[in-house]
């Protein structure tokens, strides 16, 4: 098992070694590929995936297939919390948007370590406090702000979580995490790109003026920004 040290996973870089040791064992790396499926609605909830590099969506669907973004996951938490509340089947669709890698644990082992040590309890419970607060207000974003606010926020979010300026993805992807029409992201891409802060081409776009698509995005993304700065600080 990889040393402490050089963990990306801030849950679990941010355990003292005593307490990871529980859990290292039983760590397995894997690749996250794009577009994989880590959880359909009614999966077993069998593994947890503590995410070391790129990004899964939590994805609410409906019955006609469309669906929305009610959560966001990089390297700052993990895949399949429901499992440690004592889920057993999951009640989101959850994606791989951003290619990356993961530590994967089976979710029943992991479970036994948080059932049992308070210490490795309270880590993971700030990233659970952290993903319902998120879902709360990307449900108000998604209700109150303009789709150009609301991609602009997005785009942050992830370019956080990755610490990257450029993220390969389409527009298609993009208005399925947003909960919009294509000719909506479509609009609200070109207008960011006129405006000089993004370049937009076919599966990448790139982030060229930060500060200025601060501006534009929506007061969510400072309210996410500090969420995550503060669980990182803990």
């Amino acid at each position: 098992m990889t040393a402490v040290r050089s963990i990306k996973n801030r849950l679990l870089a941010s355990l003292s070694p005593v307490d990871f040791a529980e859990l290292a064992s039983d760590l397995h790396p894997v690749a996250l590929p794009k577009k994989q499926i880590v959880y359909d609605v009614g999966s077993p909830l069998d593994q947890i995936y503590f995410i070391e590099d790129g990004l899964a969506s939590v994805l609410t669907m409906m019955e006609d297939g469309s669906s929305s973004e009610v959560g966001m996951v990089g390297p700052e938490g993990l895949i399949g919390v429901s499992a440690l509340l004592g889920g057993k089947t999951s009640a989101q669709h959850i994606v791989i948007q951003l290619p990356g890698t993961a530590f994967r644990i089976p979710a029943a082992t992991c479970k036994a370590v948080f059932d049992n040590n308070p210490r490795v309890r309270a880590v993971l419970l700030r990233f659970v406090e952290d993903l319902l607060n998120l879902s709360a207000q990307t449900a108000a974003c998604n209700r109150l702000h303009q789709v150009e606010q609301r991609t602009a926020r997005w785009l942050l979010m992830s370019s956080d979580r990755t610490d990257s300026q450029v993220l390969r993805l389409t527009q298609e992807f993009l208005a399925a995490m947003l909960g919009v029409r294509r000719s909506g992201i479509s609009e609200a891409a070109a207008e960011l790109q006129r405006s000089g802060l993004i370049r937009y081409r076919r599966g990448e776009i790139t982030i060229v003026d930060r500060a200025g698509l601060e501006r534009t995005a929506c007061e969510c993304y400072d309210l996410d920004r500090r969420r995550v700065e503060r669980l990182l600080s803990c």
